[in-house]
């Protein structure tokens, strides 16, 4: 390119996004690098995998690559909008996907408000995905040639601005080839380990965490079947999501799974294992990639959760901000809180949070 063009780029002190912005600079952008202070263990004595280390980390990248690299503290807008979304949808029964709602809230918002002050067009991230402009002119996200380690799912809430402005070289790699490229390039972090699930949650207690920034928790309950008769008493909602087995700290002689969690009646609904699966769930904050909407009836390849391989299923809308997607065959432990997203292929069609699900 005549002149170069500026681009700023996530870095978040790892492997990946330290890999992207080498990328970048290889196919000759103008790279600087940002890193978002997020959580510093403020009231845990856990810093996680997204606070101070992760921002020294990433400055030893930057050096080694010779990029301006800067620290944007966005720790104020990470508790309101992560941290304490987290809390409260845990306290409400429900299991969130607080990557979602940083994705979209925080970390695209934080890095297109620093490109525009630093005179940049561009943005970047270190994730697997694959961005595309239509035929229809809209932009998507299509899955990554890894389909292991795609990340779609988690940036489906993407707006087409945030879409148009993005750049994601990450998307047609491996792991391995990622680390081979690291290696080659000499970054310091070609070994680091991958974050955690929940970077601000090392250790993954949920509920722990929950009370040491609350100071308590909710009360201990009753665990009921679907008939509504008392199994058992639970310790407090927020030790629980829907199909969960171990931890329950009750024995029936027969495996048992969470099947719903009634936070209006502080109650833990268990059943059998054929009694966690769903073929109709509903889901609202709506949010569209590829196409503007749906105004038929549409046939869609639908994941429940990150990990779910995802399944056939056809949505419709009950109203503008309310959708039923109908799957061909039960799928289990619809969780409430969580993300539904659509697919056609490969091709990110958009997606919704589950509020509930029925037989």
């Amino acid at each position: 390119m005549a002149e170069r063009e500026k681009i700023v780029i996530g870095m978040s002190g790892g492997v990946d996004s330290s890999v992207a912005a080498w990328l970048l600079k290889e196919q000759g952008y103008d790279v600087i690098g940002v890193t978002m202070e997020t959580w510093d263990g403020e009231a845990t004595g856990e810093e996680g995998t997204c606070g101070l280390s992760a921002v020294s980390d990433a400055g030893r990248v930057a050096d080694v690559l010779g990029i301006p690299h800067y620290t944007v503290d966005f720790r104020k807008e990470f508790r309101e909008n992560v941290i304490e979304t987290f809390m409260r949808e845990y306290e409400s029964g429900r299991t969130p996907n607080p990557c979602v709602v940083c994705n979209r809230k925080v970390k695209w918002e934080a890095l297109l408000e620093k490109a525009e002050e630093l005179g940049a067009g561009l943005v970047a991230t270190g994730h697997y995905a694959r961005i595309l402009r239509l035929p229809n002119g809209r932009y998507a996200l299509e899955r990554a040639v890894n389909a292991a380690k795609d990340q779609t799912y988690a940036l489906y809430r993407l707006t087409q601005d945030q879409l148009a402005r993005t750049r994601m070289p990450l998307g047609a790699y491996s792991k391995d080839r990622v680390r081979e490229m690291a290696e080659q390039a000499g970054l310091p972090v070609a070994h680091k380990p991958d974050s955690q699930e929940i970077c601000f949650i090392p250790d993954q207690d949920y509920a722990a965490f929950i009370g040491r920034l609350r100071g308590s928790l909710p009360p201990e309950g009753d665990f009921v079947n679907l008939e509504g008769e008392k199994l058992g008493r639970h310790k407090g909602i927020v030790h629980y999501t829907v199909g969960q087995r171990k931890g329950l700290g009750i024995a029936f002689g027969i495996p048992m799974f969470v099947r719903e969690i009634r936070s209006e009646t502080n109650e833990v609904v268990l059943g059998t294992g054929d009694q966690v699966f769903s073929r109709t769930v509903f889901c609202r904050e709506l949010s569209y990639m590829a196409e503007p909407g749906f105004s038929e009836p549409r046939r869609v390849w639908a994941k429940i959760r990150y990990s779910h391989k995802g399944a056939w299923a056809t949505v419709r809308m009950l109203g503008e901000d309310l959708a039923e997607c109908l799957f061909d065959e039960p799928v289990r432990a619809v969780t409430p809180g969580q993300a539904i997203v659509f697919y056609d292929g490969d091709l990110v069609l958009g997606g919704g949070t589950i509020i509930k699900s029925r037989d």
